[in-house]
C-alpha cells in the first residue's frame, strides 16, 4: 500500500500505511488514521511559579495535587483522506485531516469537537520542486517535534491539556509548537548533495495567550517562514527562521515583531539515534506565537535513543524553555524543563506500546519552583 506523510498527526517519522487505497481513473484515493490512549498519573509539589508553568499544580495537575487521565498522548486521534495523481506531467496530491480527543471531564456529554488541522493540495515535478496551498503545519519547529521520541507517546503529561486535547511532549519545555497556518509554500527538489530549501508565506495570526487576554491582532503583513536543510545518510541538519508583525489592540501597548531562528541536527548511527535542536527569538512564545508578548525566549532539546532489538527502543530526552526577563506577559515564569525516559515496543507493524516516566519543573523569576512527576502507559495504532 502507498504511504502518506500524515504531518497533521505529526507522524512523518512513523509514516503509516493507509488502510484503504481506491483506484479511480487517474486518481488513487487513500484513507487511514491514528488512534491512541495513555493512562497518565501525575503528582505535583512545590510552589506556584505562575504563567505557563507546565510543572505547576494549576496546569501540570489540572488544579489538583494528583490526577489520573486516560486520554491522548502528544498525537490526537485522526482520520485522514488523501488523493494523488499525475496530471499533465505534474504530481498532484491533496489531503484533509480531521482530529479528535479521547478524554473529557464528562461521561455523558458529546465529544464532538473536531480539529481540522490540514486541508491542502500540492503540485510539482521532480525537476521543479513542489508548491503547497492550503492549511497545514508550519516549517519552523517541524524537525524538533517530528524527531521527538515522545511523538508516539505522551512526554510531559500536562493535565490541563490532555483532557479535551493532547499532552505536550516537549512543547513548552524544549520547543515551541510548530502551529497550523493557511499558507502557500514551496520546497526545492531533492538534490544529489542532499541540500534543500523550504519557504512559505503564512496567513498572519493573532497572539494566543493562555493565562491572559489577547494583546495583539494579526497584521496586514503575512508571516514568513523558511528553512535550509541537508541530509546525508543517517545525518540531517537544518537552519530555520520565522517572522511576523503583530498589531497591538490596546493604545498603551506597542506593536510587536516576532523574529526567531532555529538550528538543529540529528544522527542515526545503527541502533543509536541523537537529536539536538535550539530555537531563540522574540515573541516565539512558550507554547505558540507571541503567547507571552514581547519576550525573548530560548528553547533547546537534546535526545538519545537506542534500539535494543528490532522491536524495542529506549530513549531519554531533556528539554528546557527559558524566558530572558520577567516581562508582564510571562506572569513571572522563568523556565519550564522536562526530562522523559521512555520505552517503545513495536508489537507489530501497526501498534506501538509505550511506557514513559518523567519530571517537569517550572521556575519563577521570583524563586518559587513547581514540580510534576508523571508516568504514562498506553499505546498507539497507525492504520
Amino acid at each position: 500500500m502507498k504511504k502518506i506523510c500524515v504531518l497533521a498527526a505529526l507522524s512523518a517519522c512513523v509514516q503509516p500505511a493507509m488502510a484503504v487505497d481506491i483506484k479511480a481513473g487517474d486518481w488513487t484515493v487513500s484513507v487511514g488514521g491514528i488512534v491512541n490512549a495513555y493512562a497518565t498519573v501525575v503528582d505535583c509539589s512545590g510552589g506556584q511559579p505562575g504563567g505557563l508553568a507546565l510543572g505547576g499544580q494549576a496546569l501540570g495537575c489540572g488544579g489538583e495535587e494528583r490526577r489520573t487521565t486516560i486520554g491522548n498522548g502528544l498525537l490526537p486521534n485522526a482520520l485522514t483522506a488523501g488523493a494523488s495523481a499525475n496530471l499533465g506531467g505534474y504530481d498532484v496530491k491533496a489531503l484533509v485531516g480531521i482530529y479528535a480527543a479521547t478524554a473529557t471531564d464528562s461521561a455523558i456529554a458529546q465529544n464532538s469537537t473536531v480539529d481540522v488541522r490540514q486541508a491542502y493540495f500540492t503540485f510539482g515535478r521532480s525537476s521543479l520542486g513542489t508548491v503547497k496551498l492550503g492549511r497545514d503545519y508550519g516549517i519552523f519547529g517541524s524537525n524538533a517535534i517530528l524527531g521527538d521520541m515522545t511523538l508516539v507517546g505522551a512526554g510531559a503529561p500536562v493535565q490541563a491539556t490532555q483532557r479535551g486535547r493532547v499532552t505536550l511532549g516537549h512543547i513548552g519545555a524544549g520547543y515551541a509548537y510548530l502551529g497550523t497556518y493557511g499558507q502557500i509554500a514551496y520546497s526545492t527538489p531533492a538534490s544529489g548533495s542532499g541540500f534543500g530549501v523550504d519557504v512559505a508565506v503564512m496567513s498572519p495570526v493573532a497572539d494566543t495567550p493562555v493565562v491572559a487576554g489577547a494583546a495583539y491582532s494579526s497584521s496586514s503583513s503575512p508571516q514568513l517562514q523558511a528553512q535550509l536543510r541537508v541530509a546525508q545518510g543517517g545525518f540531517k541538519a537544518w537552519l530555520g527562521a520565522k517572522g511576523q508583525r503583530f498589531n497591538a489592540v490596546a493604545p498603551t501597548v506597542q506593536d510587536l515583531s516576532m523574529r526567531g531562528l532555529e538550528l538543529g541536527a540529528s544522527l542515526q548511527a545503527g541502533p543509536a539515534g541523537f537529536l539536538v535542536n535550539v530555537q531563540r527569538g522574540t515573541a516565539l512564545g512558550i507554547l505558540s506565537d507571541a503567547d507571552q508578548g514581547d519576550v525573548r525566549t530560548t528553547h533547546y532539546l537534546a535526545q538519545a535513543t537506542y534500539k535494543v532489538t528490532d522491536a524495542l527502543k529506549l530513549g531519554v530526552g531533556y528539554g528546557r524553555s527559558r524566558n530572558s526577563d520577567a516581562a508582564p506577559g510571562t506572569a513571572g515564569l522563568k523556565s519550564n524543563a522536562n526530562l522523559t525516559l521512555g520505552a517503545y515496543y513495536a508489537l507489530n507493524s501497526a501498534i506501538t506500546l509505550v511506557a514513559e516516566a518523567g519530571q517537569t519543573r517550572s521556575e519563577a523569576f521570583a524563586g518559587p519552583e513547581g514540580k510534576m512527576n508523571g508516568v504514562s502507559l498506553g499505546g498507539i495504532i497507525f492504520f
